[in-house]
């Protein structure tokens, strides 16, 4: 039976805030200070009360039982008169509950009591459901039993509001506990849990619905139950930083604010599957354990809104725009969704498990979608650099930091991620490398590497059409080494990377690298090399002076712009900088310092040697040092 009759007026407006209600010894104890006439008398009275309420107490117990005869049918079908005595020693008992409707005090038992509030209940409950389904309501007992409905709709109104301030007092002792100045390491570890009830109080919240359940009120019960828990996750969740966005003002945000509110959502799901979910099923089974079903059913329908709440938060930023800086933030919510979805297997029950579990699925596919979507754009973002003005220098193209950091970045914390976001959610087939001499072993990557390799390959295109755009060879090769180089060292310092594309690719960029290097050297250093060739300059056995001084001219004119230009080129990775100034000195010096001591000779001391010998070899080392630093520097004074 499922009542649900309209309250009085008198219970519509009353406050449930029972915590400002002034214990009656506290009162008594007041008085006595303030005047000890005043509290004799007082207390007088209050011993008479107390008498008093013995004789109810023991008059409700000895009239109930008289009753119980009635309701056994030992008496027959006739209403006994003890019922009437009976309804009127609850109504005088029940009127000590009721307070003004201004005031803040909730009519609500005291626990200490002996629970007869509990008991005139259950009892009220028996005898409405008795006369109910024995006498009809337009009998000459009518207005009785009208009576009885009326006394036991109102202790069910108390019992409601009993029921509703003790599932609330999860958040006052929550609001306590944080709220203490002087809450210690100890006293931390003795705070309740979530959701922060005592055993006391469960006992009592299990008792309340078994008498609002067999009372017929338990619409009621579920309501308050429903309402009030709900509003304590989503203060709970609050406090973690997540607050209910519409589908709409998630659509309206900039990046920037939907970037912070991902964060405060991955913590609340967490926190969510791995102990709210669990703890508000615990919590139902223990409130409503004489009805299983009750319990799962108020279960799934309280957390199924909070988590298809959650989902939609995902979903929404599923459907923003894409751009590459929100890849990191749409794994975080992927990973998020699949690291706990066990959660819903062992909680839910089985329809609601299987809707739950779809929408999760679901959820989590436009997630792992867009991510690749958003993963694949970095191509468009290659593609699109076509800025004609090179970069000074011939140093690290800003292209090339960015793709090599965004793909460290993504395969140092998110490649086992991005493995199975590709893995369970590309829906193209891989496209053929065609020309590359590893293509054969293309089959045995997995999805997400060929993808990064394909970005990679995309990346060197680019950047070797970038360093046409130079008009200088040498600086050319520069530029390729520069970035070769930078993503070598990227692919070195990241296993992940150098996993994804394999010990082949790995030797093959390396091999190009010096590639770039020694056609670097010949641009340059090799036609320098020329200026010493001895060829020419014995003709029948003698040294023909004129030639020689133009080898000598042509040597230093030339090694005076190689060092005016390349002082301002730009090797960024220091190894690589010593190391091709290393190899330039390496080819310049000896040969430079055996022309010098096999001609030098040759011409006249003074003038003309100032004239033609510019540079000793301790020179040439001092110049090559100083190239590729980035700064136009001039020659140093040489050496005499």
């Amino acid at each position: 039976m499922n009542h649900n009759p309209d309250k009085s007026s008198s219970f519509k407006s009353r406050d449930h805030d029972h915590k400002n209600s002034v214990p009656r010894a506290e009162s008594l104890k007041s008085s006595k200070e303030k005047d000890p006439a005043a509290a004799d008398k007082n207390e007088t009275n209050e011993q008479g009360g107390e008498a008093k309420e013995s004789e109810v107490k023991y008059t409700l117990e000895k009239a109930w039982e008289d009753i119980q005869h009635f309701l056994s049918g030992e008496e027959g079908l006739e209403i006994p008169d003890i019922i009437d005595k009976y309804l009127d020693l609850v109504e005088h008992k029940v009127s000590r509950l009721e307070v003004p409707e201004k005031s803040k005090g909730c009519p609500v038992p005291d626990p200490e009591d002996d629970g007869w509030f509990h008991k005139v209940v259950e009892q009220m409950s028996k005898l409405h459901r008795h006369v109910s389904t024995v006498f009809k309501p337009d009998s000459s007992r009518g207005p009785l039993i009208n009576r009885i409905g009326r006394i036991h709709q109102r202790v069910m109104s108390y019992l409601e509001d009993e029921f509703r301030v003790l599932l609330e007092e999860s958040r006052t002792v929550e609001a306590a506990a944080d709220q203490s100045p002087d809450a210690g390491q100890d006293q931390a570890k003795e705070e309740p849990k979530f959701p922060g009830y005592s055993k006391q109080v469960l006992a009592t919240l299990n008792k309340i619905s078994k008498l609002m359940i067999s009372g017929g009120y338990e619409f009621e019960c579920y309501e308050v139950y429903m309402v009030t828990r709900r509003n304590t996750i989503e203060e709970t969740l609050n406090k973690l930083g997540f607050e209910k966005i519409s589908l709409d003002d998630i659509q309206r945000m900039q990046w920037e604010a939907m970037e912070r509110e991902i964060p405060p959502w991955v913590r609340a799901f967490k926190e969510c599957a791995n102990i709210y979910f669990s703890a508000e099923h615990k919590l139902a089974q223990t409130i409503f354990s004489d009805n299983p079903s009750v319990a799962k059913s108020l279960f799934a329908n309280l957390i199924r809104v909070l988590f298809l709440q959650l989902l939609n938060f995902a979903e929404a930023i599923a459907l923003s725009k894409r751009s590459t800086e929100k890849l990191f933030k749409f794994l975080d919510i992927y990973e998020t969704l699949q690291d706990h979805s066990s959660a819903i297997d062992s909680l839910f029950p089985e329809e609601c498990a299987k809707e739950l579990k779809a929408e999760l699925t679901a959820t989590r596919s436009k997630i792992g979608e867009t991510a690749i979507c958003i993963f694949c754009d970095l191509e468009n973002s290659i593609k699109s650099d076509t800025g004609r003005t090179p970069v000074p220098g011939g140093a690290v193209h800003p292209l090339t930091r960015y793709t090599m950091n965004y793909l460290k970045y993504a395969c140092d914390e998110y490649k086992d991620t991005l493995e199975q976001v590709f893995k369970e959610h590309s829906t193209s087939k891989p496209r053929d490398y065609q020309g590359n001499s590893q293509s054969n072993n293309d089959e045995n990557q997995s999805p997400f590497s060929r993808h990064l390799i394909k970005i990679m390959d995309l990346l060197d295109s680019i950047l070797e059409a970038k360093s046409k755009l130079y008009k200088d060879v040498a600086l050319s090769n520069i530029f390729m080494m520069n970035n070769g180089r930078y993503i070598l060292q990227k692919i070195k310092g990241s296993p992940e990377i150098h996993q994804a594309m394999g010990d082949d690719r790995y030797k093959k960029r390396s091999y190009e690298l010096r590639n770039y290097h020694q056609s670097y050297k010949r641009e340059t250093w090799m036609k320098l090399l020329d200026c010493l060739n001895m060829e020419g300059l014995n003709v029948n056995g003698k040294v023909v002076k004129p030639a020689l001084k133009e080898r000598f001219k042509s040597f230093n004119a030339m090694f005076e712009e190689i060092h005016r230009t390349q002082s301002s080129w730009v090797v960024s990775d220091k190894q690589m900088q010593s190391e091709l100034r290393v190899s330039i000195a390496g080819v310049i010096i000896p040969a430079y310092r055996s022309f010098l001591g096999r001609f030098s000779g040759y011409l006249t001391p003074g003038r003309q040697t100032e004239k033609y010998i510019k540079f000793q070899p301790e020179d040439i080392e001092a110049y090559i040092e100083g190239l590729f630093d980035g700064s136009t520097s001039s020659m140093p004074r040489r050496k005499t």
